[in-house]
C-alpha cells in the first residue's frame, strides 16, 4: 500500500493551482491585447473664401431713378424763330449812299426768352387809314445770312436801303404820301407797323427798287 498525503492537502493543491493557472491566463490576455487609441480632438471647421464673403456686408450702388435718367437724358431746347409778339421795331440814322439811304431796320427781343432771327424780313411802304401797301415790296438784295439768336434785351439789324423818289420818274413812279413801314420778321406772317411818314411810289411795276432790304444782321447797325 503507497503513502500518500492526507486527503484535505491534496484538494487544497489543487486549488491553488487552478488560480495560480487562471491568473496566468489573465495576464497573458492583457499583454497580447494592444492598447486602444486615444480619441483624436474634434478639427476645427475650415472657413472658406464664400463664407468670409457672405460674413463681409457688400456695397451696393443705389439704382438711378427715372426722374435722375430723364434730367441726364434731356437735351436743352433750341430757341424758336422770333414771333412778332416777341419784337419790338425801330430804325437808326444810316447814312446816305449815291442815290439811296441806307438805315438799319432794328430788332430787339423784348421777351423773356431767347428766338432766332434768319434770313430777310418783308418791307413795304403803306398809307392811308386801312395800312394799304404802296408800290412793291422790298427788293432783297445780297444773300441770305446765317441766323442770329437774340437773347431777351439784345437787338439785331436789317439794312433798309430808301431809294430818293426824286430820282424816278414823276409819271412812272405815281408818287404818294406813306405812313411808314410793314414789316414781317422773317419766317413770321404777322406784321408788324413803324410809323416813318413820307413818300413812295404807288406804281408797283417801276422800272428800279424804292426799297431794299439785306439779311438780318448781329448787334444794331450803325
Amino acid at each position: 500500500m503507497s503513502r500518500s498525503g492526507p486527503p484535505g492537502a491534496v484538494v487544497g493543491t489543487m486549488l491553488v493551482a487552478a488560480v495560480v493557472a487562471t491568473l496566468g491566463l489573465a495576464g497573458c490576455g492583457q499583454r497580447g491585447e494592444p492598447e486602444a487609441a486615444a480619441p483624436e480632438p474634434p478639427s476645427q471647421p475650415t472657413t472658406t473664401s464664400t463664407a468670409q464673403e457672405a460674413s463681409t456686408p457688400k456695397r451696393t450702388v443705389p439704382a438711378q431713378t427715372a426722374t435722375e435718367a430723364s434730367v441726364q437724358s434731356a437735351t436743352p431746347e433750341k430757341p424758336g424763330m422770333c414771333r412778332s409778339g416777341q419784337l419790338r421795331l425801330s430804325l437808326g440814322r444810316g447814312d446816305a449812299g449815291a442815290g439811296t439811304h441806307w438805315r438799319p431796320l432794328r430788332f430787339t427781343n423784348k421777351s423773356d426768352e431767347p428766338c432766332v432771327l434768319h434770313g430777310f424780313p418783308g418791307v413795304s411802304y403803306v398809307a392811308g387809314d386801312d395800312g394799304h401797301q404802296v408800290g412793291a415790296a422790298a427788293y432783297r438784295d445780297g444773300e441770305k445770312g446765317p441766323a442770329v439768336t437774340l437773347k431777351p434785351g439784345e437787338t439785331a439789324h436789317a439794312p433798309v436801303g430808301f431809294t430818293q423818289i426824286r430820282n424816278f420818274d414823276v409819271a412812272a413812279c405815281q408818287p404818294t404820301p406813306v405812313r411808314g413801314l410793314r414789316i414781317y420778321p422773317p419766317q413770321e406772317t404777322k406784321a408788324l407797323f413803324l410809323e416813318n411818314p413820307g413818300t413812295g411810289c404807288a406804281n408797283p411795276d417801276l422800272d428800279g427798287h424804292q426799297l431794299k432790304v439785306q439779311t438780318i444782321k448781329p448787334g444794331a447797325g450803325m
